[in-house]
């Protein structure tokens, strides 16, 4: 009987420790995932540099490469020379009516010393209504001149902001001739490479932000009344083996919508049909990677159960 029973104690205890070893000691699972930006191309040519590889770092703003446009710069060139040609042939309103403001002056100068003599007989009515009918002549044309003049300068001025106003477009679009990224981080994928054509729209690299990630993890509705937004959580990263190692994690994201327990996800209720996800703010230090799996331990239910 004794060799019966060892015989059955070597088999029940390693089942019965692994029974003990498998126990989910956590409150969810779920993977890594960072913010990541598909940066696409603004203008359309040839790529003539673009100096990064995958797994390159780059800041956000700064110069990785260019685009061809060169013919969009021949064009701003002239534009600039038609608009100081414009410019250029402005008239001088004043220098223009120069002339008919002296003969107006003149006349007005005339007009005022024939009254005078009339008053004391030396000149006649006729003298003094020529004279008047000239000053009118005089003032007509000195409006309609000014009219045509002004007219000419404001066509002008609008053709001159007409111009601006395309120097500006062509600035802007040759602005996006410069590839850049709009944040910091790591360079995932990178699309093209310089001597390839680049549209408007199409991808040029994948940029992730791993300083930051998240850990997109799923629990019950019988969970949520434990989880607010800001909760200080643990995190355990997995990298596979006996390798684990915690971080502490903010909860920044509750989803307000269930949804059916994604494939490979374990929650506490034994996938349970509906859960919520939740995304946890993690700072990397750098050994964390997009796709990891994670654990997550609710520090109020770590706390109880010590």
């Amino acid at each position: 009987m004794r060799p019966n029973i060892l015989y059955l104690l070597s088999i029940t205890l390693p089942i019965a420790f692994a029974s003990c070893n498998n126990q989910n000691d956590f409150d969810a699972t779920g993977t890594f995932e960072a913010t990541e930006i598909t940066i696409g191309a603004e203008a359309n040519g040839k790529i003539l540099d673009f100096h990064i590889e995958e797994g390159s770092t780059v800041n956000a703003g700064d110069s990785l490469g260019r685009i061809d446009c060169e013919q969009m710069l021949l064009q701003r060139e002239m534009l600039q020379k038609q608009q100081a040609a414009l410019i250029a042939g402005k008239p001088n309103v004043e220098k223009q009516v120069a002339a008919l403001r002296g003969q107006i002056a003149t006349a007005e100068t005339e007009l005022k010393r024939l009254k005078r003599m009339q008053a004391g007989g030396a000149a006649t009515g006729k003298q003094v209504d020529d004279v008047e009918a000239q000053l009118s002549v005089l003032r007509s044309q000195l409006d309609a001149t000014l009219q045509s003049l002004n007219a000419s300068v404001s066509s002008l001025n609008n053709n001159v902001s007409a111009m601006e106003l395309q120097i500006r477009q062509l600035d802007y679009s040759i602005s996006k001739a410069t590839i850049s990224s709009p944040i910091s981080g790591t360079v995932m994928v990178k699309y093209l490479n310089a001597g390839e054509m680049a549209a408007a729209g199409r991808p040029l690299m994948k940029v992730a932000d791993l300083d930051h990630m998240y850990l997109r993890a799923y629990f019950t509705s019988e969970q949520l009344s434990d989880i607010s937004l800001g909760d200080e959580v643990t995190v355990i990263a997995d990298f596979g083996g006996d390798k684990q190692i915690e971080y502490p994690g903010t909860i920044v994201w509750i989803a307000q919508e269930s949804e059916f327990t994604p494939k490979g996800i374990q929650t506490r209720g034994d996938r349970a049909n509906l859960v919520y996800a939740i995304k946890i703010a993690v700072k990397n230090d750098g050994r964390l990677k997009v796709g990891l799996f994670g654990e997550v331990k609710l520090n109020s239910k770590r706390n109880d159960r010590h």
